[in-house]
């Protein structure tokens, strides 16, 4: 209500307790004068700032001596009584004195009292510690900044868990629009990912924000199967209000950046350590191995560690027919020789294993049916296959497969190229194997 309304019909007792009510709870400082610049309201604000008590201030004539220094005091009580001369609001800068002596710059909003006539009758003055506007201007800054020029996707949560502000990057990211996604659930824009998001959320909500961002993988909505994973590294913020005398929870302040090349540059750098490590820890394995088909048998086994589940070892037998040497047991175990070699495995025009003998390099298979997984003569539960050529010395030798199930993800480039790396190892020995045995 602004102070010209309130004159608009006479106050009542229970208007102006009301009234007096109202001006003690704001949390602004307020005084008013009179016409005369007499002073008839001061609020507790008012003198929590000054130290000046509502009975110290009342009754005043102006400010001069005691909230204002003398030699200011006309000037500026002609600036404020100056107000009722023009219509509006006027801000002012200056500076109040404490009761304890203390200069106090201030922030002033003031704005003529007008009687129902249209007259004006007095002023009131609302104002605040320059330093307390100065931090509200700075929030209100950075929110703006945050929702209009971040580099990083910033999305307000509410209590329920739907957005209720997004910005600019974080529409981007999400794939939608700003206005499109408020209000919605989240498991609406995202796939996989969207249960460890809300659980951050909700610990966020009851316990508090994390102390270190978390990494979560993401997928969107829409994409279909095979959908592109995202890393957003994600910080958190529980918002409460200021206005009850417990914070009350308003929701959360989702921060997030899209580290999706950094995470895989990473994820990368260590397979390849990983894998070169194995690399040379087979290399001296079966370098201490007399038997060139435990050296082979050896390699399989070290490539297996955190890269497939099973592994076959099938070379080249007469008429050109794969024959079983050795292979993975259908539990957790080493690779063993096939104690009954000799016989052909009866593998089908098209398997991925034939495929490799005719391409001379690695052929991949992937989403397969337990159907399809025996009709390849592979273990049961095999989803993604990896089969490679083993050549050595311009010849081949036959064919190393690579078999993974339902809990692991397809083989990729880089699997085919470490797998390459291995069936060259396992060529070797088991091209010195055949020698042995020819001389023998």
């Amino acid at each position: 209500m602004q102070p010209s309304d309130a004159h608009a019909k006479p106050l009542s007792g229970g208007d102006e307790q009301l009234l007096a009510a109202l001006l003690e709870s704001m949390d602004a400082a307020l005084c008013a004068f009179d016409q005369d610049g007499l002073v008839t309201h001061w609020n507790t604000e008012a003198a929590r700032i000054l130290g000046w008590s509502a009975d110290d201030a009342v009754g005043r004539r102006g400010l001069a001596g005691w909230a204002v220094r003398s030699a200011d005091a006309d000037e500026l009580m002609a600036r404020l009584l100056g107000v009722m001369k023009g219509p509006g609001r006027q801000v002012h800068e200056f500076a109040l004195l404490t009761k304890d002596g203390h200069r106090v710059l201030v922030r002033a909003q003031t704005a003529a009292v007008t009687a129902p006539d249209g007259q004006p009758v007095g002023v009131y003055c609302a104002f605040s510690e320059v330093h307390a506007q100065i931090d509200l201007e700075r929030s209100i800054a950075l929110s703006d900044a945050l929702f209009q020029e971040a580099s990083w996707g910033v999305v307000l949560i509410d209590a329920d868990l739907r957005p209720a502000v997004v910005n600019s990057c974080a529409a981007r990211a999400l794939r939608t629009g700003r206005e499109a996604l408020l209000g919605r659930p989240l498991a609406e824009v995202l796939g996989q990912g969207v249960e460890e998001l809300e659980n951050a959320l909700h610990h966020v909500l009851s316990e508090g924000a994390p102390t270190a961002p978390l990494d979560l993988w993401v997928t969107l909505r829409g994409e279909g199967e095979g959908a592109q994973r995202y890393c957003w590294r994600s910080g958190f913020v529980r918002l409460g209000s200021p206005l009850g005398e417990e914070p009350v929870p308003l929701g959360v302040g989702w921060l997030f950046e899209d580290i999706t090349d950094t995470k895989a540059a990473e994820q990368e750098a260590s397979q390849l350590r990983f894998r070169t490590n194995q690399l040379r820890r087979a290399a001296n394995a079966g370098a201490e191995c007399e038997d060139p088909m435990e050296a082979a048998t050896g390699y399989l086994d070290y490539a297996l560690a955190g890269f497939a589940d099973d592994g076959l070892i099938d070379v080249m037998g007469a008429g050109g027919k794969l024959v079983r040497a050795a292979g993975t047991p259908g539990g957790p175990g080493p690779c063993l020789p096939v104690a009954s070699g000799g016989i052909p495995v009866p593998y089908e025009e098209g398997h991925p294993a034939l495929q490799s003998v005719e391409r001379l390099g690695s052929v991949r298979a992937a989403d397969l049916s337990p159907e399809q997984a025996a009709l390849r003569r592979w273990p049961e539960g095999t989803m993604y296959g990896l089969c490679s050529v083993l050549r050595s010395r311009g010849r081949t030798l036959g064919v190393v497969t690579f078999l993974r199930g339902a809990g692991r993800r397809p083989f990729d480039r880089a699997d085919a190229a470490y797998a390459e790396d291995v069936a060259a190892r396992v060529a070797a020995a088991l091209d010195m194997a055949a020698l042995l045995n020819r001389r023998r």
